[in-house]
């Protein structure tokens, strides 16, 4: 043996399950990263986590864009033509849309 060690740190990547998207790809592929981001950076805070995905989305894709996001919830939203994603990461659920 060399007394050398190496530590190995392997990060769990959160689990993405889509449920409904009707939105361009490239505006799905950027909310999944936003949410992956916050939850690989520790955040857990429903609020925190939503504020991040309507922030980034108002300042990239132009304002009036809601989210939501939580463990239990029901929604009846109405949302401009393909501007809607709902998707789990780890046990969250996240509804994010382009309101008119």
């Amino acid at each position: 043996m060399s007394g050398l060690s190496s530590e190995v740190t392997l990060s769990r990547q959160p689990r993405i399950t889509l449920r409904n998207v009707e939105m361009n790809f490239e505006q799905a592929l950027f909310a999944q990263a936003v949410a992956k981001e916050q939850i690989i950076a520790g955040n857990t805070n429903e609020k925190a986590i939503a504020n991040a995905l309507k922030s980034r989305f108002d300042e990239r894709y132009g304002r009036c864009w809601q989210c939501i996001v939580g463990s239990s919830f029901g929604s009846f939203v109405t949302h401009s033509n393909n501007h809607f994603i709902y998707f789990y990461i780890d046990d969250f659920a996240v509804l994010l849309y382009k309101s008119a």
